[in-house]
């Protein structure tokens, strides 16, 4: 799938090249210079944000966005609950319904391969706002925004996803960006519960692309340029004794930060619980409120390049 006209789906990071993500991110930057000239680019057209997991970011970035571009929104924030769903309607039929209403639909699912079903019956754009375990590509794009924001490049950068691997579909979506970039090496750091699974370390292999795993955190923090945090997803876990177990495993603090590069960053998708330490907030190299930011323009420009 790539971003070519304006019926096109964003499901996974995978379709994405190389010279679209160059032109997001040169967009990206053009909005964030120039707010102005993009005001009113998406005026009469309507934004359907379709929410059956919670969120703050995503959601409400995404809605900022349509309306800095002169758009409209409309949707719901719990959709398993508050829309036909729990009537018993099927996905596929809330969004051929939700299709006739809005010109792009913005998904967040809890079941992994949601917005591919979704793309399936829709006349206008999806763009997958995270599907479970599965993928969630825009936070993928803010995340590359942001490393080539603070380091000035993505070729060569060294990588360490920490944390939920297993059912982190952030780490997921954007080690398949990084993918299509130059001398990158990735450290997967993790309890073997949660470690990264096999089809995307398939995938690096593929596209030969160094990586590394290893349960060692603090081994791997002076290799690095980017420390990529994630939380252990309590609500991914059946069985409560392997999430206590695995919970707390990893937590960046003062120390942590001693161990770190001087122009290394700390990236977090957020929300955070306990494995970034408030202490740590004021270093400089604490990137994940900018990263935050960043979806905005990144978003805008997504939207952009989708409806004009």
């Amino acid at each position: 799938m790539a971003i070519i006209s304006k019926l096109g789906h964003v499901i996974e990071s995978q379709q994405f090249s190389r010279a679209v993500l160059e032109e997001l991110i040169a967009r990206a930057d053009e909005i964030k210079r120039e707010p102005h000239r993009f005001m009113g680019r998406l005026a009469g057209q309507v934004m359907a944000a379709l929410f059956y997991e919670p969120s703050t970011r995503t959601r409400l970035s995404f809605e900022a966005a349509m309306l800095r571009l002169g758009g409209q929104t409309m949707g719901t924030d719990n959709a398993r609950e508050f829309s036909s769903a729990a009537k018993g309607e099927t996905l596929e039929d809330t969004v051929r319904i939700v299709s006739g209403y809005a010109d792009v639909i913005v998904l967040r699912h809890n079941e992994e391969g949601a917005a591919k079903r979704a793309a399936a019956v829709s006349t206008v754009p999806v763009i997958n706002a995270g599907d479970g375990p599965g993928q969630h590509p825009t936070q993928a794009l803010l995340d590359l925004y942001t490393i080539r924001a603070e380091l000035s490049k993505i070729d060569g950068v060294r990588v360490a996803m920490v944390g939920d691997l297993a059912n982190g579909r952030t780490v997921r979506s954007l080690t398949y960006l990084l993918s299509k970039f130059e001398d990158v090496k990735v450290w997967f750091v993790a309890p073997p519960e949660v470690a990264m699974r096999d089809d995307l370390k398939a995938h690096l292999d593929e596209h030969q692309v160094p990586w590394v795993e290893t349960q060692d955190l603090d081994a791997v923090l002076p290799e690095v340029d980017v420390v990529y945090m994630t939380r252990i997803q309590k609500e991914r876990f059946t069985d409560p004794e392997t999430y206590n177990r695995v919970k707390s495993v990893y937590r960046i603090d003062k120390g942590s930060l001693e161990r770190m590069r001087k122009y290394a960053i700390l990236m977090h998708p957020l929300p955070r619980v306990d494995e970034i330490a408030p202490e740590v907030d004021e270093d400089p190299r604490a990137a994940y409120f900018r990263q935050a930011r960043n979806g905005l323009h990144i978003r805008m420009a997504l939207l952009d390049r989708l409806l004009t």
